[in-house]
């Protein structure tokens, strides 16, 4: 819990997303008009370096087989006439299958696809205005009257380190930090030596706490400095604003687990249970902390609900010092906030302590 699960988590997410960006994801090709255009279209879409043509089929329910067993993740169809079409002036429509289960390889990949698509049909039309006498520029404008400068701000390489990476790893490491805090704390109740846990602090039973959990805060600090390191130095994550407030964080978001262990602990009386809730509470962070869906367009019960996981100010801290570089008076709320965490927790020393002295009313956990 302390020293070879962190390890373990951390080597395996790091090297699982180390490529940072998805790379050569497989797509068939249904070719039916088996031209030098439609060739050409193939070979630009394997050129970008989002797609990679795997395979030609012959027809797109020999392809769909493929994409439901996840062989392929998308499928571009090219109907027969399409260059002939084309060069009667008319349009012709290529159709294009997306296995979106995965929301973001999805999006990612029907981007790319499109992007090729657009270039070709583009190059096209510019042959065409150059025929009629345009010169380019002037064809150019015909094509492209309004352009669109697209910028991405904080994540412009849609990075798989900005995006998971950075919350994964403080996801395991707070998984850590809580299972662990509620076993320490909840196997003296279970074991039955809560009194002599309390006489070892000379009856302050705040020392005794502390002498319990310090240990293990300094160690999954040391911890947290690990994962500053990989994800800024190791895999190159932007760093724009203030290191200090991110290790502030991190040492608030420790102590803030830790306390609510206690609270757990002294609510339920049960280290079976508390363990189960704690693995649930978790890893519910990441779900409610606004990372893969935006909190503001939740429900309003699912917006207060995030904002009760200390992973949810942590993460806005992180997004905040690390991407952004937003100025320090930014940070101040989410730890703050983190300080409530920890303050609430401790306000369940006084119940932990009476469970422990009255420990044979609860019976063995």
């Amino acid at each position: 819990m302390t020293t070879i699960g962190p390890g373990i988590a951390i080597i395996l997410i790091a090297w699982i997303f180390s490529y940072n960006v998805p790379r050569k994801l497989p797509v068939g090709i249904v070719d039916m008009d088996h031209t030098s255009l439609s060739r050409q279209l193939a070979r630009m879409t394997d050129a970008t370096s989002i797609a990679k043509i795997k395979q030609n089929y012959i027809s797109v329910d020999e392809a769909r087989q493929d994409i439901e067993n996840g062989s392929i993740d998308a499928i571009i169809y090219i109907p027969d006439g399409m260059e002939k079409d084309i060069y009667h002036g008319l349009s012709s429509k290529i159709a294009v299958y997306i296995n979106n289960a995965n929301a973001l390889k999805g999006s990612l990949l029907g981007s790319g696809i499109r992007k090729s698509i657009s270039t070709l049909s583009g190059g096209i039309k510019l042959q065409t205005q150059m025929k009629n006498g345009l010169t380019s520029d002037q064809a150019i404008s015909m094509i492209l009257p309004v352009r669109l400068r697209c910028e991405l701000l904080f994540n412009p390489y849609t990075s798989y380190t900005y995006y998971l990476t950075a919350a994964l790893l403080p996801v395991f490491l707070i998984v850590f930090v809580l299972l662990n805090a509620i076993y320490v704390i909840g196997s003296e109740l279970y074991n039955g030596t809560g009194p002599k846990w309390i006489r070892s602090g000379n009856k302050n039973f705040i020392v005794s706490v502390l002498g319990k959990l310090l240990p293990y805060t300094v160690i999954y600090f040391c911890w947290a400095i690990v994962l500053n390191y990989i994800l800024f130095y190791w895999l190159d994550m932007p760093l724009h604003g203030n290191i200090i407030f991110i290790i502030l964080g991190e040492l608030f978001v420790i102590i803030g687990y830790q306390s609510l262990a206690i609270a757990i602990v002294s609510i339920t009386s049960n280290l079976r249970l508390s363990l189960s809730l704690g693995t649930a509470y978790s890893m519910l962070a990441i779900s409610y902390s606004g990372l893969t869906f935006p909190v503001f367009g939740m429900s309003a019960f699912s917006q207060v609900f995030s904002g009760l996981f200390p992973f949810t100010y942590w993460n806005r801290l992180l997004i905040s010092q690390s991407l952004r570089g937003e100025p320090a008076y930014n940070v101040m709320m989410p730890l703050f906030t983190l300080l409530i965490f920890i303050s609430f927790g401790m306000l369940f020393i006084p119940l932990l302590k009476y469970k422990l002295l009255k420990r044979k009313l609860w019976g063995k956990i």
